[in-house]
């Protein structure tokens, strides 16, 4: 099982301002420097449009990423295809494929947040047709140089040859779901593995969709040793469980409410937060032994092939992120890969 950390590039706010975006942006390369350093084996970054977020072009940061690591995996978590270019998005990944030696890849997915749309012009009552297609014309720029291409919400393309190429003229592609048995179809029918956002209620309830996927992927008769499946789930550590959930607590509950309060949500109460903490809850927050047997508890229930640490939510400041990202690289991830005999 690959082990791997997902940031949104949450800004750290200071008596309700954010700090500047650039020392979010340079904390950032830090701290993905330092995932390679204690050989994590990837790092995933999200595209959002808003103000609590720093990072609204994820090729940027990854690319500039590429030239300061050596082996961790580079990608998207998530490219929002439905209001991007598959060409471009294709361009610009093989792009930094080739400035890290083949170490990018894509996790494309059709966004939990909607400002993309207006942005750049697209209407959302074409929210599935704009994923469907893209999603459809990106396999196939993928798998092959010269496209020739008709669909209803892009220009046709007539014989074009798409440039750069990736290394080994591929990209590792992902698609990430958040529940829905249609995303679950549409990634097994193109033979994609499929990454599920799990970040609230009880992680068991999503048993029966991963069997789905694996029904589907079978059904699409798809080599099944190629199967992947991974999840992505809020994820803190500290060295005292106590003290590092009384820290983060108020920075987990505002980034709730900033989110819920947009999404017309109640406002967020220490009793989710409690109970996402418990063996059956989707939150691992606390000290080492507590993310190890969680960690291991959802490999065992799903039989994942990569678990991803979304470790930035609320926007911890840059130091405690270093020490929660040491902690997952230095004590974490090998007791986790010991047990896995991995």
């Amino acid at each position: 099982m690959e082990l791997g950390i997902g940031m949104f590039g949450d800004n750290h706010f200071v008596n309700g301002k954010s700090l500047p975006t650039g020392q979010r942006l340079r904390e950032l390369i830090e701290e993905i420097k330092l995932m390679d350093e204690l050989g994590l084996d990837f790092f995933g970054i999200g595209e959002h449009h808003r103000p609590d977020y720093a990072v609204s072009v994820p090729e940027i940061i990854l690319a500039a990423a590429a030239t300061v690591t050596k082996k961790i995996k580079l990608g998207s978590a998530v490219t929002v295809l439905s209001s991007a270019d598959p060409v471009r998005v294709y361009q610009q990944f093989a792009t930094i494929d080739q400035l890290s030696n083949g170490r990018a890849e894509i996790t494309a997915g059709r966004g939990s947040f909607i400002e993309s749309f207006p942005i750049y012009g697209y209407d959302l009552k074409d929210y599935e047709g704009l994923f469907e297609e893209k999603l459809d014309l990106l396999v196939k720029i993928n798998k092959q140089q010269r496209i020739t291409w008709k669909g209803n919400y892009r220009a046709a393309l007539n014989d074009q040859e798409i440039l750069p190429r990736a290394v080994n003229d591929h990209l590792n592609m992902w698609v990430a779901v958040g529940g829905t048995p249609e995303s679950v179809v549409r990634a097994a029918k193109l033979g994609l593995p499929v990454i599920f956002a799990i970040i609230g209620g009880a992680p068991a309830q999503f048993q029966p969709l991963f069997q789905y996927y694996r029904d589907a992927y079978k059904h699409f008769e798809h080599d099944e040793t190629q199967l992947q499946v991974g999840v992505h789930m809020h994820c803190f550590f500290g060295e005292d469980s106590k003290q590092i959930v009384e820290e983060y607590y108020p920075l987990y509950s505002g980034q709730m409410d900033r989110v819920g309060k947009s999404r017309g949500w109640p406002p967020y109460q220490r009793n989710q937060f409690d109970f996402g903490r418990t063996k059956n809850g989707a939150l691992i927050i606390g000290d080492a032994n507590e993310a190890i047997d969680k960690i291991l508890q959802m490999q065992e229930l799903f039989g994942l092939t990569r678990f991803a640490a979304h470790m930035d939510v609320g926007g911890p400041s840059h130091q405690s992120l270093m020490r929660s990202i040491e902690l997952y690289g230095t004590k974490i991830a090998p007791k986790v890969r010991e047990a896995l005999k991995q």
